[in-house]
């Protein structure tokens, strides 16, 4: 499961609203399964399960619906894209989260192919090695990258200092007043931060904060600890190593499609019945429902052919 560990960890956190209760929360999907990760501020959870486990979980709450376990890792996947990392285009799904005890479960309700389907992500607290690997390490990297930044900009100030008065010697003279400015002092200034600004810089409040303005640098911060990882282990070349991260089923679908085809001949169905498909992850009625069964059956290769044009070439 290393693919996912690598993978969870380099996603950024998202911030959810859901019904009263705030949540950061990251997610990594793959053909192999499935990584989540929330958190209220006060506790962690965590899931990951692999495939065995998803089929399982599939055939327990959809049992009309039949599919190989990497069909519902893509339908997954396109539900929670838009929750945490496209705001700009709402998901069709609807979310909710209950308590249990020290659980955490994630409840997910859509459509496919007309018919209901429904996922539950179960979620136990994260163990202490977790949250320091998300949480804990990351944010005393941050920190001292924000810290190491902070003196940059000082040494910057001080070399701007430099700059205007020599320009001052030349005989250089200020034509707007209002430009004009004190000597950077380093020491004054970081007092006066802390007397005036500290309160509300560190205002952490629900999360949201965190999410909106810092998560480039927790994804450099996170990509750096893999790659000393990767050097540590002597995975291999590193360069080669340290280019490479795990891809998420998103880009492994809508890349490589081909490889994901079959050479199996495509299901005839009503032209209305197949622009009704799930965009992102096709889906089929089967002969055998409107033979008198209740089933779906849904045939990954076939139905990536039948809509391979509306879904994954005008995925960006």
């Amino acid at each position: 499961m290393e693919e996912l560990e690598q993978g969870l960890l380099m996603q950024p956190w998202a911030w959810l609203q859901l019904a009263e209760n705030s949540l950061l929360a990251k997610v990594f999907i793959s053909k192999q399964g499935y990584a989540l990760l929330v958190s209220d501020l006060q506790q962690v959870w965590h899931e990951q399960v692999d495939t065995s486990v998803v089929s399982q979980r599939a055939k327990e709450l959809n049992k009309r619906l039949t599919a190989p376990p990497v069909a519902f890792l893509c339908h997954l996947d396109n539900l929670l894209r838009p929750l945490l990392k496209d705001a700009a285009h709402p998901s069709e799904a609807t979310f909710s989260c209950d308590h249990v005890a020290d659980a955490l479960i994630l409840r997910v309700r859509s459509e496919l192919s007309g018919l209901p389907f429904y996922w539950n992500f179960h979620c136990i607290l994260a163990s202490p090695s977790l949250v320091s690997q998300h949480l804990i390490r990351p944010l005393m990297g941050m920190s001292l990258a924000l810290q190491c930044q902070v003196r940059e900009l000082a040494t910057l100030l001080h070399m701007k200092d430099l700059e205007i008065q020599d320009y001052q010697e030349s005989g250089a003279t200020l034509i707007r007043d209002r430009l004009k400015t004190e000597p950077f002092e380093e020491n004054s200034f970081l007092e006066q931060f802390m007397k005036e600004k500290l309160p509300e810089a560190c205002s952490i409040g629900d999360g949201k904060p965190f999410v909106m303005n810092l998560q480039n640098l927790y994804m450099a911060v996170t990509k750096q600890e893999v790659q000393v990882g990767q050097k540590h282990q002597g995975t291999g070349d590193p360069q080669t190593s340290n280019s490479a991260s795990p891809q998420g089923i998103h880009s492994q679908c809508v890349n490589q499609p081909e490889q994901l085809v079959s050479s199996a001949p495509t299901l005839s169905v009503p032209e209305k019945e197949s622009t009704a498909l799930c965009r992102d992850l096709s889906c089929q009625r089967s002969r055998g429902r409107s033979q008198g069964g209740s089933s779906v059956n849904l045939l990954w290769p076939q139905l990536l052919r039948m809509d391979l044009e509306n879904s994954f070439q005008a995925s960006p």
